[in-house]
């Protein structure tokens, strides 16, 4: 067998493999986007700009960091059958070298239940919202919730001239 057919027949047995849980990869894949951003932005944006929030109404920087945090856990803990681990981030977090392990570390919660997931487990029935739903639409909801507020922190980001990671050259 030449090198090229050897080659071509571990592809060919690999594309099943590959496609066996197209869902959960789907869902890790968009979560590990929008992971990216929001940890490359709260690395970013200078401790100072933490506070700042562009009407009196609406929540700081350092704020809408901590409830990605928070709901993160809420999410995860759902999907995992735990009870949310969240020291409350929002509440009780405001500076920068608070708030940027507070957010690595909900997400490294929720890598766990990304990582686990398989399409016949993100089949099951859970509770959540008092609703009845399938764990993966659970974690599309944690990244499509996070992808809202890094859309907020976008704005917040331009607002005080930082380019955000998501628009940054390659």
């Amino acid at each position: 067998m030449s090198m090229k057919t050897l080659v071509f027949a571990i592809l060919c047995a690999a594309l099943p493999a590959a496609a066996q849980n197209p869902i959960s990869d789907g869902e890790r894949f968009l979560y590990g986007l929008v992971k990216n951003n929001i940890i490359r932005s709260a690395e970013k944006v200078p401790d100072d700009v933490y506070a700042f929030k562009p009407a009196p109404e609406v929540k700081t920087f350092a704020q809408m960091l901590g409830h990605v945090a928070d709901a993160n856990y809420m999410f995860c803990a759902a999907v995992l059958g735990e009870k949310s681990p969240s020291p409350g981030v929002e509440k009780t977090m405001s500076s920068k070298d608070q708030i940027v392990p507070a957010v690595k570390a909900a997400f490294a919660y929720c890598d766990k239940a990304y990582e686990q997931m398989n399409d016949a487990e993100g089949v099951k029935i859970i509770k959540f919202f008092n609703r009845d739903m399938a764990k993966a639409t659970v974690l599309g909801f944690n990244s499509f919730h996070t992808m809202e507020h890094y859309g907020n922190l976008v704005t917040y980001m331009r607002i005080k001239g930082i380019v955000p990671p998501s628009s940054e050259g390659r």
